[in-house]
């Protein structure tokens, strides 16, 4: 019985024992597979793993347009072949491949070609004559770096050795110049100027040759009328300059390439964030090797948002066709300074800027003749004293200082203070009110209210003392009506003119005719608008609406912003005092001896405006060593109309004229404006009233109902 059992015992563990040593197998076998997958076999695994690496590209999209006020294209996009390069990889021997074959497509200037492109494509194609030129010994020796080495290859290479460069080798080397420019994953252009159809259709029937070339659509801006406000538009970087070194960390971290266009002046610049399109996203798969194997649309791209302008673009061709007109009259040798001038109108209301115009004769480098060109920015960077259009100001100041009152007379004689040269108007006009001082433009007048505010004792040929608190208060007033002062138009580099630093008595009454402290024309908008607009200094504005993209162009997109009029201050004077000031304004313009009234008696408009002339120099060209600047006069012109309801408003600045006829230029130029705005309100008018006859709503008046 017992040996029985043991038997039985001993057949059990052999059972046991197979069963461990089968595990033990079956482990050992695991961990054998394991060794081999990730020793032996791990670097193949991880090369197949990474065969296909997806890496997404942004194609930029096209900028978004500007119209002015009625919807009429300013600045457009304008669509051109292009051929494109996406480097995935550095690899200089690939590059050049795809250079040979492109250059077999495509003609490509090589004017932009350098010694160094031609240097470095050398080097390439001849590796083994490049490593003769710095011998090992020299390496070893000097223990040079591949940097240093590779420099001094360049620095060994001779001019025979580079002229056995061809011309065809030439146009290679300019391909592989803008290949090799780009940044890694962003596409560079190859060529987007003068690509023919039959270039274009080339290249995309051989895109499966050509890895990292692709056939796209580059966008010109298109300014279509032709140079008009092309100073104030701006301008963007080309695809060459790509980002501003200066604003670079700004763009980069707003998801721009380094080689995209942006706007680098003015609206261009000033509104970049909108008008800069949604860009195209496409995921480039590629291998290991970094060849491209797939593409796919990830995101479909987007023009960038359109602005429409307060701008009247009709208006403001009238405006740039008048002031050509007369400086090409006026710019002559009894003008010789005379070659610039300017003209904007404003509705006082909104702040709504209707034409901005500005010409400027300048020297053209190429030709060495003198060209009329666009100078609309003049109107915010460029300051002139202006004279006694700003006589208004004047006179509120001393009605609101208690210098003077509605009804004060002040005798106008000729003024002399000691040690100082007699002061007059340009007539001796006897006692006179604001009226007429305001009609027939009294300096006279305005001397003394400056003489009230300062509390100085007058006395003929005698000394009288005017603090420097008198200049400081009459800025003060002047400021508010915008003279001297930032207007807040959405525009950068808003200039707000220069401040005399001396503080004579002579000079503060230079200040109270305009003829002492500087002001931009755009300044003189405003200013004059607040008087028109009963008090109520308007920031001026160029932006009036933007809207989003449409695909289909006939069709305005949604409007996602409304500019609305922003009341900057209230000028501190009583309403009385304004009529006073309105009054004599019309007067101008209409008076019996009203300095402007010739010209505007019979306008149907019913406008009020104030003329200026003031004494100056011209500081803008060279002259002769030790000689000092030529006398000129600067001629102004503001108003508005109609006078009881006032709905635009205007100013025109001539500076550094001369001559007898030149006088008139800015009133010329004003009626230009005024009768044309007024032309076009009457002519809408009449069109929206047939268009109510017509299209119902209001019964056509022969009707037999």
């Amino acid at each position: 019985m017992k040996r029985k059992k043991g038997r039985k015992r001993t057949h059990i563990t052999t059972r046991v024992n197979l069963l461990f040593f089968v595990v033990f197998l079956l482990f050992a076998i695991l961990i054998l597979r394991l060794g081999l997958v990730q020793i032996v076999q791990g670097e193949e695994y991880k090369r197949e793993a990474e065969a296909e690496q997806d890496s997404t590209v942004s194609n930029p999209a096209p900028r978004g347009k500007i119209y002015d006020r009625y919807h009429r294209s300013i600045v457009d996009n304008k669509p051109v072949n292009a051929i494109t390069y996406t480097r995935v990889k550095n690899d200089p021997e690939q590059s050049l491949k795809v250079a040979n074959k492109l250059a077999k497509l495509i003609d490509k200037p090589t004017d932009k070609v350098t010694d160094r492109d031609m240097k470095d494509y050398w080097i390439l194609i001849h590796p083994n004559k490049a490593k003769k030129l710095v011998p090992q010994s020299e390496i070893e020796k000097k223990e040079l770096s591949d940097k240093k080495v590779y420099s001094l290859q360049l620095d060994r290479i001779t001019k025979k050795e580079l002229g056995t460069i061809s011309d065809g080798e030439k146009e290679v080397i300019a391909i592989k110049r803008e290949m090799d420019s780009g940044y890694k994953m962003t596409p560079q252009y190859i060529k987007n100027e003068g690509v023919t159809a039959k270039e274009y259709a080339r290249v995309s029937e051989n895109l499966a040759d050509l890895p990292g070339v692709n056939t796209t659509t580059y966008w010109n801006r298109n300014y279509v009328y032709d140079g008009l406000l092309r100073s104030l538009i701006g301008n963007i970087t080309s695809d060459e300059e790509g980002l501003p070194k200066e604003r670079l960390d700004y763009y980069l971290t707003r998801d721009y390439g380094r080689n995209d266009q942006v706007g680098k002046s003015y609206l261009e610049s000033r509104y970049e964030e909108l008008l800069n399109g949604q860009k195209e996203q496409v995921e480039y798969i590629n291998n290991s090797a970094g060849d491209i194997l797939d593409t796919e649309l990830i995101k479909e791209g987007q023009r960038g948002r359109d602005l429409v302008l307060t701008i009247d673009m009709e208006l403001q061709k009238v405006v740039e066709e008048s002031l050509t007109k007369n400086l090409k009259a006026q710019h002559n040798g009894a003008n010789p300074y005379l070659d610039r001038a300017f003209a904007i109108a404003m509705d006082p209301r909104t702040g709504d800027i209707l034409a901005l115009g500005g010409k400027r004769y300048q020297m053209n480098e190429e030709t060495g003749k003198e060209e009329l060109t666009d100078y609309a920015l003049g109107n915010l960077v460029s300051s002139y004293n202006m004279g006694s259009t700003v006589k208004g100001a004047t006179i509120l100041a001393g009605l609101d200082s208690g210098a003077i009152e509605p009804g004060t007379i002040i005798n106008d004689q000729p003024v002399k203070i000691k040690g100082t040269k007699e002061k007059s108007s340009y007539t001796t006009m006897g006692p006179i009110g604001i009226g007429t001082a305001l009609e027939r433009s009294s300096n006279v007048y305005m001397f003394k209210t400056v003489m009230r505010m300062a509390h100085a004792n007058y006395v003929y040929d005698h000394s009288i003392n005017i603090p420097k608190s008198t200049f400081d208060q009459l800025r003060n007033y002047y400021a508010q009506f915008g003279l001297g002062v930032e207007t807040g138009l959405d525009l950068q580099n808003e200039f707000t003119g220069y401040q005399g630093s001396k503080y004579s008595p002579g000079f503060a009454l230079d200040l109270g005719i305009g003829q002492y402290d500087t002001y931009t024309p755009l300044q003189l908008v405003q200013y004059v608008s607040t008087i028109a607009n009963d008090g109520y200094r308007v920031r001026p504005q160029l932006l009036k609406e933007v809207r989003e993209s449409t695909v289909d162009e006939d069709q305005e997109g949604k409007i996602l912003y409304e500019s609305e009029p922003e009341i900057l201050n209230r000028i501190s004077m009583k309403q009385e005092y304004i009529d006073v000031v309105q009054n004599g304004f019309r007067r101008v313009m209409v008076g019996a001896k009203g300095t402007a009234a010739t010209t505007f008696r019979n306008a149907t408009y019913n406008p009020a405006g104030k003329t200026g002339t003031a004494e100056s120099f011209y500081t803008e060209g060279k002259r002769p060593k030790g000689t000092e600047p030529p006398s000129v006069e600067n001629h102004t012109l503001v108003g508005y109309a109609p006078y009881d309801n006032p709905e635009v408003a205007f100013a025109v600045v001539v500076p550094y004229a001369n001559g007898k006829d030149v006088g008139k230029m800015s009133q010329r130029v004003a009626k230009d404006v005024l009768d044309s705005y007024f032309e076009k309100k009457e002519e809408g008018e009449k069109d929206q009233e047939e268009n109510l006859n017509t299209e119902g709503g209001v019964q056509a008046p022969n009707s037999e109902d």
